[in-house]
């Protein structure tokens, strides 16, 4: 008997009108939700005025969804976007007819880069704090709602893995009838498991005195468990071709952060 888990869930909790709740929509925004109660927990510990989440919350927010959005038109999916700009930013199409779509198509490499951007603004007009400093506090629950987000990748059978004969194997009734790596819950544990690791350097040693080094481990975390993960990913597209198919676009796009990380860690 087959052990292979069929997975054939709906993308919608319920609908309103024309307007769906979907998995993904709730699960991205429970990662945000309790990241700002894991940001509390850091800014009374540190004294620092709570009143500031409130704007945290708001760059945080505009930063991902904006970057994120950018670099999946961007890096991904330029040959569609290009012809069709007002889709980057709204989450309606018009193709083959007008119908909501959500921000379905959201790259985590953009949403890095819009992060780092936000947090940068955040820190010189409102904490009044290094970029460092709070870089590696907010990186901490970013790590945990990746894993709220990859979860929601798998409600919608999306970002799926390579073919597989592994018994815990999911077939995406919706793709095909392929038995394929569930590569979002690979994903999802492996951020887990880095939320983790950060939590306890933050409270367990003296990385969080010491500028960007909690910053450098999840940049080195993180991108490396998607450049190994990315193994096995069912290609996204991109512009890997380009590049004589060496490497996957994601791995291409991991290389400079995973450098990054390195070098903040070795740094005095």
């Amino acid at each position: 008997m087959s052990l292979f888990i069929h997975w054939n869930v709906s993308e919608e909790i319920f609908s309103i009108g024309s307007f769906p709740l979907r998995w993904y929509g709730l699960l991205f925004a429970t990662g945000f939700i309790v990241g700002y109660q894991i940001m509390k927990r850091f800014y009374i510990h540190e004294k620092v005025n709570i009143e500031h989440l409130d704007s945290l919350l708001m760059y945080l927010v505009i930063g991902t969804i904006v970057g994120a959005r950018l670099g999946h038109c961007l890096f991904y999916d330029w040959d569609y976007f290009q012809n069709h700009l007002v889709e980057m930013f709204l989450p309606i199409s018009f193709e083959p007819s007008f119908h909501f779509t959500g921000y379905r198509g959201l790259a985590s490499h953009g949403g890095a880069i819009g992060i780092l951007i936000a947090m940068y603004i955040y820190s010189k007009r409102i904490v009044k704090k290094h970029i460092f400093w709070i870089m590696d506090r907010v990186l901490i629950p970013i790590a945990l709602t990746g894993m709220f987000i990859r979860m929601g990748n798998l409600m919608n059978s999306e970002i799926i893995g390579l073919p597989t004969d592994v018994p815990w194997a999911f077939i995406f009734e919706k793709v095909d009838n392929q038995p394929r790596h569930p590569v979002q819950l690979y994903e999802a544990i492996s951020y887990l498991l880095i939320f983790l690791i950060l939590w306890r350097m933050y409270w367990k040693t003296d990385l969080k005195d010491r500028l960007g080094k909690i910053f450098g481990w999840f940049l080195v975390l993180i991108w490396s468990a998607r450049f190994v993960l990315e193994y096995f990913k069912n290609s996204q597209g991109g512009f890997e071709d380009v590049l004589g198919n060496v490497l996957t676009t994601g791995q291409w796009l991991s290389i400079p952060f995973i450098i990054a990380g390195v070098i903040l860690i070795a740094r005095k």
